[in-house]
This record gives C-alpha cells, sequence and structure tokens, in this order.
C-alpha cells in the first residue's frame, strides 16, 4: 500500500463536508489488507458500536484497526509487518501475504469533519525499509503524534484483567495510553526518551566511555524524562479525583504516581528535576553498566491503585473486583478528556460485557450513552448487549464481513 494509496483510501470529497458535532465519531472506517480483511467499508452513525461473532471472527481486529486512528503501536503493540493480510491456507489458494496495509476514516470532531489514513508503506528503493505513513486530510504529518491532536483513544482488553498484578511496565504503558489523551504531545516525549534510554544502554553494554556521546543522550532522557513524568503527575492527579467520584455500581478508585522523579516532580521546579536527572544518570554510569539496566528514570515509576470501598490495593481484590476498578478508571478518565478537551475518547472495550454481572453491565451501557462517547464494544453474545437496543448500532461479524442484526 503505496502513500498514495493510503491518502486515496482516506481523502475523499464525502470527509471535509458537514457541520462540526459535538463529538468524536468514526463514521466510516475502511481497511485494506489488514489483518483478516482483504477490504473493508464500514459506515457508521454517531451512537456506539457494538460487534458480535465468533472466536476468531474478527471483531478485534476491528479495535486495532481503530486504536492505530492514535499514536502508538495499537492495542496489541504489534510489529508493523505482523498486521498485514494473511491469506487463509487452502487447496488452490496461493495469494502471497501482502506486504502493506491501510486503515482509513473518515471522523466528526468539534471541529469538523476530518479523514485519517495511516498504514504500512513498503520501502521506497531496494535496502529501504518499510515504514509507517500519517495522513491528515491529505497531507502527510510528520509523524504519529499528530494523530493525538486530533483522536484520542483508549482501550481495555482481556489482557489488561491482570494490570493490577503484572509488573509496572505494563501499568506504565497503560497509563501513558490515558495520558496521551489529554496530553497529544505525550507520546513524543514517551518515545523519545525510550530511544535515548535504549540507546544509553547500547552504549553501556559495548563499553563505550566517550562522555559526549552519553552527555548528549543524557540530556534528551532528562528532558524528554522530566517532560513525561510531569504529564502524566497532572493526569494522574486530575484522574484520581475524577475515579474517586465511581460510577453506579463501580467502585471508587484512587491512583497515586510512586517513582524517584515522581518525588522530586513534587518538591522542584521541572527545570530542577531536569537538572537532577542529568547529575543521577551521569553519576550511574559505572554502576548501570556493570548491572545492565537503567537504575534512574521515569520508566522506573509504578502507577498505585487502590480499591477505596475495600480499602486495599487493586492488587489484592479478586478478579471481579479488579475488573470492576479498571472499568471505573476507563469511565472516569473518559469524563475528563470529555470535560479537558470539549470531545469524549473513543473507547474501544473488547469482550468487556462477558464477566460484569447484569447491573454493571447496564450501568456501563448507561454511562457511555450519557457520556455521548462512541464506544465500540464485541462480544460473542448479542443478548448482553440487549440493554443497548435501540441506542447502538448492533452488527455481526463473521469471516471478515459485517451485517446489521
Amino acid at each position: 500500500m503505496t502513500a498514495r494509496a493510503i491518502n486515496a483510501l482516506a481523502y475523499s470529497s464525502d470527509a471535509v463536508s458537514g457541520a462540526a458535532p459535538a463529538l468524536l465519531a468514526v463514521r466510516q472506517l475502511r481497511l485494506s489488507d489488514f489483518r483478516n480483511y482483504r477490504q473493508l467499508r464500514l459506515d457508521c452513525g454517531l451512537e456506539p458500536v457494538v460487534l458480535v461473532g465468533a472466536n476468531g471472527a474478527g471483531k478485534t481486529n476491528l479495535l486495532e484497526a481503530l486504536s492505530f486512528l492514535a499514536p502508538g503501536r495499537g492495542l496489541r503493540r504489534a510489529r508493523l509487518d505482523e498486521v498485514c493480510h494473511r491469506p487463509r491456507t487452502s487447496v488452490g489458494n496461493d495469494d502471497p501475504p501482502a506486504s502493506s496495509w491501510a486503515v482509513a476514516a473518515t471522523l466528526d470532531t468539534p471541529d469538523g469533519r476530518i479523514a485519517i489514513g495511516t498504514g504500512l508503506e513498503p520501502g521506497r528503493n531496494e535496502g529501504s525499509l518499510p515504514r509507517r505513513v500519517v495522513r491528515i486530510d491529505g497531507r502527510p504529518a510528520p509523524s504519529q503524534t499528530a494523530l493525538g491532536r486530533h483522536v484520542a483513544a483508549v482501550w481495555l482488553t482481556p489482557q489488561l484483567d491482570r494490570l493490577f498484578l503484572d509488573g509496572a511496565s505494563e501499568r506504565r504503558r497503560f497509563l501513558d495510553r490515558l495520558v496521551t489523551a489529554l496530553h497529544p504531545e505525550h507520546a513524543g516525549d514517551v518515545a523519545a526518551y525510550e530511544n535515548a534510554l535504549r540507546q544509553r544502554a547500547r552504549l553501556l553494554g559495548e563499553g563505550n566511555r566517550d562522555p559526549h556521546w552519553f552527555t548528549a543522550l543524557e540530556d534528551t532522557m532528562a528532558r524528554h524524562g522530566v517532560a513525561l513524568a510531569a504529564a502524566r503527575a497532572d493526569t494522574v492527579q486530575r484522574l484520581d479525583a475524577a475515579a474517586r467520584l465511581g460510577v453506579g455500581p463501580f467502585p471508587r478508585a484512587s491512583l497515586a504516581m510512586a517513582g524517584e522523579v515522581d518525588g522530586w516532580l513534587a518538591t522542584m521546579a521541572a527545570i530542577d528535576a531536569e537538572d537532577r536527572l542529568r547529575g543521577e544518570l551521569a553519576a550511574s554510569r559505572l554502576r548501570d553498566a556493570e548491572a545492565g539496566t537503567t537504575s534512574c528514570g521515569p520508566h522506573r515509576s509504578d502507577l498505585a491503585v487502590r480499591h477505596l470501598d475495600l480499602d486495599l490495593p487493586a492488587a489484592e481484590g479478586s478478579t471481579g473486583q479488579q475488573k470492576a476498578v479498571l472499568v471505573s478508571i476507563a469511565l472516569a478518565h473518559a469524563r475528563l478528556v470529555t470535560l479537558s478537551r470539549s470531545r469524549p475518547p473513543l473507547l474501544l472495550l473488547d469482550e468487556i460485557a462477558a464477566h460484569l454481572d447484569a447491573e454493571r453491565r447496564v450501568a456501563l451501557f448507561d454511562e457511555v450513552v450519557a457520556l455521548g462517547v462512541q464506544s465500540w464494544m464485541t462480544g460473542t453474545d448479542a443478548e448482553l448487549f440487549a440493554p443497548l437496543a435501540g441506542r447502538a448500532q448492533i452488527l455481526r461479524v463473521a469471516d471478515g464481513s459485517i451485517a446489521a442484526i
């Protein structure tokens, strides 16, 4: 899929007309060579969308495609080449796997109707690597960060059910998606910091002692690291206030950052925290080389979450209680983004209804509708979504095709 094809898929005359609505909604989604979809066009209303179908039908693939409308690697964190369409193996089917893919969407936003296209573009010449391209209203964007100015997307998947039990890196990754929805530039700070972190680790592993290289990398880590830590702190403080309110039968929760850099920012100005981080990184080069890890920085921080109604850390609750806290945080975040940016996020909820009791399912659906969020929900049992009848677009997904129920 070339950049020209991605642009043609995303940009058309009907994508730039229409009055500005008061929400963020995908009005048309088009896929090319994405996962199990060779070609797909889906037209949508403003209401929530429910995707029902058997396991493996392609429901999560659609959510993943939508997640690429925001900065980052999508809800599966897949390599870009893994997303390419792979024809099913069968007698007489010798179609080669695709080497590129494209996702395009026409969206209604408070600023008007826009068209976004993104995908994997093959290398332009022999020896060059494929790369991800982004186009907005037909014009190339310099980076994925530009997506965050238009689309905020947050998702819950079954894999996140272990969020409070798994390592801190998973919680940081989850938090960074929440932060990017409020601070679009955050994705760029995270990428710049992690790139410098990897380069510094590589130099340490090679035994390089050139101070000029380290000074430059550590300056990058200090600037972007403190910026991303400050954005995390702002988001967590505001989200903590929202999550303490709870939503109907969902529990109240508290959130806080736990980490060395986070502690500095609570007691000193950001520019002073930058200087301190530079000093700590320079002083720890030998120790970090011996340990094979960078011992100081926001990559060591953690998100601490408590179930306030039970007065215990979220990790100590039952599986159902942890799930309820996670949903409560996601709903509080959706409210916060809507108030802060005057537009709700896209809320992608994979297999969300199966592990909620009837009272919480109804509360979730009512909150989604009340927020004006275009939530995309998946499930195998259409009956679980019966309370949304007349309030949502309910679609059957089967073998890469979609039809209304």
